[in-house]
């Protein structure tokens, strides 16, 4: 097995183990204003996603 399609494996494995995908479905325009944002905050989409949600999170267990 060659180091690429090692890595892969692993990575594939790691993901089934460790996280959970959530589908978001989102209109193309309000996409890209999500995407504009993060791009102006120097994050990725789903990086800048991740932040607000907790964000929201910590706000609201503050409450």
């Amino acid at each position: 097995m060659s180091e690429t399609s090692a890595k892969a494996k692993y990575d594939i494995n790691y993901a089934k183990a460790n996280l959970k995908r959530i589908p978001l479905d989102v209109q193309k325009e309000k996409y890209e204003e999500i995407k504009t944002a993060a791009t102006a905050a120097g994050e990725s989409v789903n990086g800048y996603i991740k932040k607000a949600v907790d964000q929201r999170m910590e706000r609201e267990s503050n409450e």
